[in-house]
């Protein structure tokens, strides 16, 4: 309850009589010598509309002298009706008890009320004096008990805090001592640390904006809390406190910190003061206060980062280490929050760049190279994006680019040649006329162009963000890696008449847009067009029949954009996420989403390999279809479609043109191996099951769940969704009181990322969490 109401009841509660021997007072006199309550007085009438005051004649506000007061009593007064039931209530200022009760000595002004104290009701203390602001809220007879301090100081705060202060909840009054801080601060809005940035900020608007008695307050409070005075100090002063976090002003840095945007001029302050002396090994949450030395750390990474290019990739993946150790604090500084630390952000992900690319994926055949990649190096693709997309500048740009190339180039370029060595066309890759294992009647098929399997993990996280239930799966791209082959390879027409099996080998019609749509109705699929997508919350659509769509356009955002691509690409991951959730909810019960091919992305340009134009018929970034009889040394692999039919693709990461920075086509895991996601909805209510523990010894998992852990299995698997990626020896249920272990028998996954899943009975996932296979995280 607000001090109003409390004040309000207690007012009225004067008025009690015992009507076995009384009868009801006339009215209710409310005598105020100092005046101490007049200046709110407006405020209180508004809670009590019987309140009448005692003053100049202005009767619109329900105020006049004695003899009009007397006549509003008794009902003769236009315009003031009272209800019978409630007595009015005279307000006296000016006028104390003592006043009334000598009637001989009584001003004439006053004397048609003194006879009211005889037929009316007095609202004063226990002890006959006159309520007081103060003595309201301290007293424990008839007043609300409060810890008010009795100084001249807080006398002052308590009067001119009163206004805000009839507003206040009892309750948060309650159990606090209250002094003349407490008032002021009541005063200022009760946000002292707010007012203090503010006039850091802008100290003459911020005094112009405030009332006197306010701006007052605001002194005082700076003054007892902050040891500063805005009216005796300067602004320079106090951001001197401010930088050194002492005390009060540590929590004053720390809010700055939260929102330092609100706050351009304080920074522009900042950054024309000079930096006292860190001595020689400075604390970092020193450093951080500085925009000064924050942007001499960044230059300094800067020319780091830009040495790297003269070092071997095995040592400067090792001083990329040592960057992260000296520079990965200022992430989390308010001069990375203003975007002032572009190259230390970028840290993050080029720190994760070097660990990824020290484990080559050179090895093996191309299923070990498959699993190699969708297990652990598609982190790599991942982390260059990440990287690119902190780029805010040139100088950023080069620095950054330089990092990359050095410690990428080289590894992507060994796996891709080691990849064209040991495939081999007809064994490997994806079959003809092959139909996806994922496949359910009924289903929707969501195509994104160009959804690259790093693309495709980040799109399965934020899936699970929106509750939905993600089966992560690979597949090979079919050779050459561009849409006009790979789009139709995952399509469903392989049983339509376009496709023929000759002796000679597959004939494939050049389809145009109009003939696939013909092609997937007669293969009884409904085509969703793009509108229908972009728009599922104003369509119905048949759910009972299979549909094709296409939403999604990274393939031409990457060739518009080249490098930049990684700066958009998660807008564009999150509006595909968005259309997968639109289409579960239109009622089909899976999406599944397929794409074409991966891409290569290089900043500063892939290698080129001459093929001159004399020798082809149709050249791509990456292949080229040869006119008949031209001899080239460029590999050649058979066409998906047509075995008799070859295209040359470029060694290694190479291109057949320059200056190509995004490109597909060839042969390589970034452009081949590509993602096939399940998506489903919640399947009924899940158990209710938190994870509450998870610890590794050596290789055993062993995680507590708070909660339903009935008919729960605890799994580590690669991916979340796929019961496939399952890496444990065995799935173990849970045992009473919400534990169980797993155990990973692989000693090479140690170190690895991965998921431990509980599943429920139908081996739905209830809840996940990312961990390191042997580590405690």
């Amino acid at each position: 309850m607000a001090i109003m109401e409390q004040l309000v009841r207690a007012i009225r509660g004067a008025a009690a009589y015992n009507s076995d021997v009384q009868v009801a007072p006339a009215c209710i006199l409310w005598p105020d010598r100092e005046r101490l309550w007049e200046p709110v007085i407006s405020q209180i009438q508004a809670a009590l509309p019987e309140l009448l005051v005692l003053g100049d004649y202005a009767p619109e506000k329900r105020r006049g002298p004695a003899i009009w007061l007397r006549c509003a009593i008794a009902g003769t007064v236009e315009g003031i009706e009272l209800d019978a039931e409630t007595p009015p209530i005279l307000y006296l200022p000016g006028v104390g008890r003592q006043d009334l009760r000598a009637v001989s000595e009584c001003p004439e002004a006053l004397k048609p009320l003194a006879e009211l104290q005889y037929r009316g009701a007095l609202w004063s203390q226990i002890n006959a004096k006159d309520w007081t602001p103060r003595a309201f809220l301290t007293s424990q007879q008839g007043g609300l008990g409060l810890d008010v301090a009795g100084d001249a100081a807080t006398r002052q705060a308590l009067l001119a805090a009163l206004p805000r202060l009839l507003r206040e909840s009892l309750t948060d009054l309650q159990g606090r001592h209250l002094d003349a801080e407490a008032f002021n601060t009541l005063l200022t809005g009760g946000d002292p640390v707010r007012d203090l940035l503010d006039w850091l900020n802008q100290p003459e608007a911020m005094k112009a904006s405030r009332p006197d008695h306010e701006w007052q307050a605001f002194c005082q409070v700076c003054h007892s809390r902050y040891g500063i005075h805005p009216e005796q100090q300067s602004v320079l002063d106090a951001l001197e406190r401010f930088t050194q976090r002492q005390g009060n002003w540590k929590t004053v840095w720390t809010r700055f910190t939260e929102a330092p945007h609100h706050y351009p001029q304080l920074i522009e302050q900042l950054r024309h003061l000079t930096p006292p002396d860190l001595g020689l090994f400075p604390e970092p949450d020193d450093m951080a206060v500085w925009p000064q030395l924050n942007r001499q750390e960044e230059e300094r990474l800067y020319q780091s980062l830009c040495s790297l290019g003269q070092l071997p990739a095995h040592e400067a993946r090792e001083q990329l280490a040592l960057l992260e150790q000296e520079h990965g604090y200022r992430r989390d500084g308010v001069w990375a929050e203003l975007g002032e630390s572009p190259l230390a952000k970028a840290l993050a992900p080029l720190a994760e760049l070097a660990q990824v690319t020290k484990r080559s994926l050179a090895g093996g055949q191309t299923e070990d190279m498959r699993q190699a990649y969708a297990s652990r190096g598609w982190k790599a693709d991942d982390a260059l994006l990440r990287a690119l997309d902190e780029i805010t500048g040139q100088r950023e740009q080069e620095a950054i680019f330089t990092a990359i190339r050095t410690m990428y180039l080289r590894w992507a370029d060994e796996a891709a040649r080691h990849l064209q060595k040991v495939w081999q066309p007809g064994v490997d890759g994806l079959k003809r006329g092959e139909v996806s294992p994922n496949t359910r009647p009924g289903e929707c098929v969501l195509f994104v162009d160009g959804l690259r399997f790093d693309c495709g993990k980040r799109l399965t996280q934020r899936l699970f963000d929106r509750g939905l239930d993600v089966a992560e799966h690979t597949a090979w791209a079919a050779l050459p890696s561009v849409t006009g082959t790979g789009k139709y390879a995952v399509a469903p027409i392989l049983d339509s008449d376009a496709i023929q099996d000759e002796p000679d080998g597959y004939q494939f019609t050049p389809i145009t847009r109009h003939l696939f749509q013909k092609l997937l109705r007669d293969n009884g699929w409904q085509v969703l067009e793009r509108r229908q997508v972009e728009q599922l919350h104003k369509e119905t659509l048949d759910t009972s029949r299979p549909a094709w769509c296409e939403f999604g356009d990274i393939d031409h955002a990457g060739h518009e954009r080249g490098w930049k691509l990684a700066q958009n690409v998660d807008d564009m991951l999150a509006e595909v996420a968005e259309r997968i959730q639109a289409l579960l909810a239109q009622g089909w019960s899976q999406v599944r989403v397929v794409t074409d091919h991966g891409w290569l992305l290089l900043p500063g340009e892939l290698p080129k390999t001459e093929l001159p134009a004399s020798l082809v018929e149709t050249k791509w970034g990456r292949c080229a279809e040869l006119k008949s009889g031209a001899y080239t040394d460029a590999a050649r692999f058979p066409w998906y479609w047509n075995e008799h039919v070859h295209f040359a693709l470029a060694e290694s990461i190479h291109c057949f043109k320059a200056g190509e920075t995004y490109t597909h086509g060839g042969l390589s895991l970034q452009e081949c191996v590509i993602p096939e996601l399940v998506v489903t909805g919640s399947a009924g209510p899940k158990p209710s099951a938190l994870i509450d523990d998870l610890v590794w010894k050596g290789l055993r998992c062993t995680l507590v769940v708070e909660g339903e852990s009935d008919c729960l299995t605890l799994d580590i698997r690669r991916h979340a969704g796929d019961s496939g990626s399952s890496l444990a020896v065995s799935p173990k249920p849970f045992k009473a009181g919400g534990k169980a272990s797993v155990v990973i028998e692989d000693d090479d996954l140690e170190g690895e990322t991965a998921y431990a899943v509980l599943l429920d009975n139908n081996g739905q996932v209830v809840a996940q969490r990312s961990t390191t296979i042997g580590g405690n995280a």
